[in-house]
């Protein structure tokens, strides 16, 4: 199998590592909007010990312990800019800690670790001017958890719906794209579907190849609140979410715009052919017992961290007892037989040049729609090659949300 690793830049970290190293420099990105500081980045790293998960969730969660518990003696000292501040960087070393905990049997300090990132988020939400609202979203008897941003022109607003892919959360948006929106005069409505953490730890909801029918009900809910411009509603998807918004877009004709981050044709595809899985990939995914292919993904499972990683987070998400089971589900999420022509709106796709998960998939997509796109390149001398331009927040907001502007029209 073919399992050999890029990268956007040297590691700095973990040099042998690449997972590790990747959830790092993530983690540095997030000081581009608050979201975390560079010390306690690099002395948290420093303590870990490179591939192993219990190290990186019992140091990434000190740190957000103390980091959480200065805050709140903050707030309750009445400083409410370094409590909430504190908070937002706590919400995000929580969010790391919680990060390789997810498997078929996951880590039960996971689910804890989630919760606790979510209520620092949510307590630094409630400081932050113009309000960042926590909203419940219904959907199929249950809900839909996300954050609404008020616009610092009143409503109603061009509007951002942004949501993630396979492991981010709607409370990582704020220093992906949802806080640049909104200081830009955007409505924001951010959220969690089926198969992300706030639906999958609450409700057991796993991944969906239907996307439309996530996005749809959230856009009926944005659609009637007061802050919103219903004729002027922007789609954002990250990772994964760049192929789960395209299909969304295909079906629902009241996204007027669509921002893919990064672009994404065909999901499965491009997993397994990074696997070498070859021709006949379909039939041995979907066979009843394939033990030579189960004993060469766990040997490639024990051999590559990105695909350790992937696999055990995709048994989670997808709701599945094997790699090979997810592998096999994952065949259903592309946008081929004309879905991806189906896309009416104008399109953004971001492309990073060293993507360590999607690389070629942007310019797949671009073969296939007929609608208006933009095929951005992201570079390696700009520090922004890497997959989901992390590390390079604000260049990655500044393109997209510019494009926005030329396209929606700025907001007032």
């Amino acid at each position: 199998m073919n399992t050999s690793d890029t990268m956007a830049m040297r590691p700095l970290l973990f040099p042998d590592d690449t997972q590790f190293w990747y959830e790092t420099l993530r983690a540095l990105g997030h000081t581009a909007y608050g979201g975390a500081d560079i010390g306690e980045v690099v002395t948290t790293a420093a303590r870990i010990s490179a591939g192993d998960y219990d190290s990186w969730y019992e140091q990434w969660a000190a740190t957000a312990q103390r980091v959480e518990a200065e805050a709140r003696g903050q707030l309750a000292a009445g400083h409410q800019v370094s409590g909430r501040d504190g908070l937002l960087r706590a919400a995000t070393y929580w969010r790391s800690a919680e990060f390789f905990t997810r498997d078929r049997d996951p880590d039960p300090r996971g689910r804890a670790a989630y919760q606790a990132s979510v209520g620092c988020f949510a307590d630094a939400a409630a400081l932050m001017s113009p309000a960042v609202t926590p909203v419940t979203i219904p959907f199929e008897g249950t809900a839909l958890n996300g954050y609404l941003y008020a616009p610092p022109g009143g409503g109603p607003q061009a509007t951002c719906i942004m949501h993630g892919g396979f492991d981010s959360t709607a409370e990582e948006w704020h220093h992906i794209g949802a806080l640049a929106a909104q200081q830009r005069g955007y409505t924001v409505l951010t959220f969690d579907g089926p198969g992300q953490a706030g639906p999958h730890y609450r409700d057991g909801l796993v991944f969906r190849p239907d996307w439309e029918t996530v996005v749809s009900p959230v856009i009926d809910w944005a659609a009637a609140r007061p802050e919103v411009d219903p004729g002027r509603i922007a789609l954002f998807g990250l990772s994964m979410g760049g192929g789960l918004a395209p299909r969304a877009a295909a079906f629902e004709p009241r996204i007027a715009a669509l921002v893919c981050i990064d672009g994404i044709y065909d999901i499965g595809q491009a997993y397994t052919e990074r696997l070498g899985l070859g021709a006949d990939t379909e039939r041995r995914l979907t066979a009843e017992a394939d033990p030579e292919l189960d004993a060469a993904l766990a040997q490639v499972m024990h051999t590559n961290s990105q695909v350790r990683w992937a696999f055990r987070q995709g048994m989670w998400s997808f709701g599945v007892g094997t790699p090979r089971a997810y592998l096999a589900a994952s065949l259903a999420y592309n946008l081929r037989g004309g879905i991806a022509e189906k896309i009416t709106c104008p399109v953004f796709a971001g492309r990073g040049e060293s993507d360590e998960f999607f690389l070629g998939q942007p310019e797949e997509l671009m073969q296939h729609l007929t609608a208006s796109a933009t095929l951005a390149s992201f570079t390696d001398a700009e520090g922004a090659g890497a997959h989901c331009q992390v590390g390079a927040q604000r260049l990655l907001c500044a393109r997209m949300l510019d494009w926005l502007d030329e396209t929606l029209g700025a907001p007032a």
